[in-house]
Order: C-alpha cells, then structure tokens, then sequence
C-alpha cells in the first residue's frame, strides 16, 4: 500500500512542475490546441481545476459529492467535456488562481485526513492514497497534453512509478470498458525507471510478460501517446498484447487515444 505522505509529496511536486509550466504563458498562448480534441492549454487546466474541486468536495463534504455527481452522471458522456469548456471561458489568469488555489487546498484536506476510511468517487471509494495517486496521474498526463501544445519537453522523474502502478493495477478494468472477460493469471511487468532501475510487478514466472521504459508505459496507459511512437513497450503474449491495446489508466469510458505520429516520444 502506498504512503499517502509520500504520494502527497509527489503530488504537490507534480503539480508545482505544471503551475511552472503555465504560470508565466501570455493569454494568447492559453488558447494553444493541445493533442485532445478541441481542447486548448486552458480546457486542460480547467479540468484539472474542476476535478480538484469534486476531490476537496468529496474529502470535506461527502454528502455533497453524493449530490453533485448525481447530477454530473446524469450526463455521463459529455459532463467532463462541458466543465472544461465552461471553465475554458474563464480569463487566464483568473483559471490560474482558480486551480492553483483548488489543488493547494486539496492537497491539504487531502493530508488532514484520518487514514483508514474511504472517500466517495465516481467509481469505486478510494483511499487517501489512491485519492492522492489518482490526482497526480491525471495532472501528469494533462501536464504531458500542455507540455505537447507548447513543444516543451518535461524529463521523466521518479514520480511515474505512482502513474506505472496504476497502469499496471487498472489491467483489469480496461478488459471490462471494453466488454471483455480479463485473464485470469497475472500478468509480468518490468520497467525501467528513469533512474536506470527496474519497476517489477506480477510473478517473476508469469507467462505473459510487458517490458519497456516506464515513461513509454506511462505515455501508453494514460494515452498521451500512440503504442507505434513508443518502441520500447514489448509484450510476450497474446493476452499481454491485447492488453497493450486497450489500456487505460483513467475511470469512465474507454478514450480515443492518440494518432500515431511517425516518431518515438521524446518526453
């Protein structure tokens, strides 16, 4: 299990690198497309701003979560979309002390909170680590959007390992998006870290086997990059190789992902 103090340290430091990233952009810029579909810089943050705010609500205020989300799944498709474009329309500097101030004050309801209990969420509860760790891998991936809108490069940091156990703990769940029974042996997974280390996860003996740089499972299984830009993510496996297909680290629906570009991620 994961330590909550140790993810929310990784958290605020995610974050900080993201806040360094936007905080000084003339507004034109703010309305530079990014890789996701009629999303500029500004839907990012704006949906990193809106979704902190649904974490605060459901770690100070679980009642009104229960309420809020209520309303958001009556519109299960399109309410991501329609907050990040309503917050889209804020002025830019505006957004920014918007979502500056909403992941501080997360992070630190988030670090008040007893350890043991469960905070309400759109899918399964989750703990405060997983609260934290969940948080970190969608301003990791959002951050990697904004990064590609802006042609900037972010090196990889010891902080994917967070992202990685996702992405190799949500096997499952990516079978059942897409209406398929998952299989029923794990599976094995080794990462290189940035570090020059290796990640493992799964028996050392599994017969289906993923191997490759952590940043290119990362860029995989949270869909900022296309699996033909990212040579170095190999399955041994007809099932480890349907996996690498579908994917995803993120709750709800399965995304469209990325088209494949011609080139090996650079990030």
């Amino acid at each position: 299990m994961s330590d909550p103090g140790a993810v929310l340290a990784d958290l605020r430091a995610e974050s900080e690198e993201l806040d360094a990233l936007v905080a000084g952009l003339p507004a034109e810029r703010w309305a530079a497309p990014t890789p996701a579909a009629g999303w500029t810089v500004a839907h990012q943050i704006a949906h990193l701003a809106w979704t902190d705010r649904q974490a605060l609500l459901s770690a100070t205020d679980p009642d009104g979560f229960a309420r809020a989300a209520q309303e958001a799944l009556a519109a299960p498709l399109t309410f991501v979309d329609e907050a990040a474009e309503a917050g889209a329309r804020t002025p830019p500097a505006e957004l920014l002390a918007d979502w500056r101030a909403g992941w501080e004050a997360l992070q630190r309801a988030l670090a008040e909170r007893p350890e043991g209990g469960k905070l309400p969420w759109y899918g399964p509860p989750m703990s405060v680590a997983s609260m934290a760790t969940a948080r970190l891998m969608e301003t990791w991936a959002h951050g990697q959007d904004i990064a590609d809108a802006l042609g900037a490069v972010r090196p990889p940091t010891a902080r994917l390992r967070h992202i990685a156990r996702i992405g190799v703990r949500t096997r499952n769940f990516a079978y059942a998006t897409h209406q398929l029974t998952p299989p029923g042996e794990e599976f094995r997974v080794e990462l290189r870290a940035p570090d020059g280390t290796v990640w493992e996860y799964g028996p050392p003996d599994a017969a289906q086997r993923v191997t490759g740089e952590a940043l290119e499972f990362c860029l995989l299984v949270t869909q900022r990059a296309h699996r033909a830009d990212l040579p170095s993510v190999r399955a041994e496996g007809a099932d480890a190789e349907r996996w690498l297909e579908i994917a995803q680290a993120f709750a709800g629906p399965p995304g469209k992902g990325r088209e494949p570009s011609g080139k090996a991620a650079t990030s």
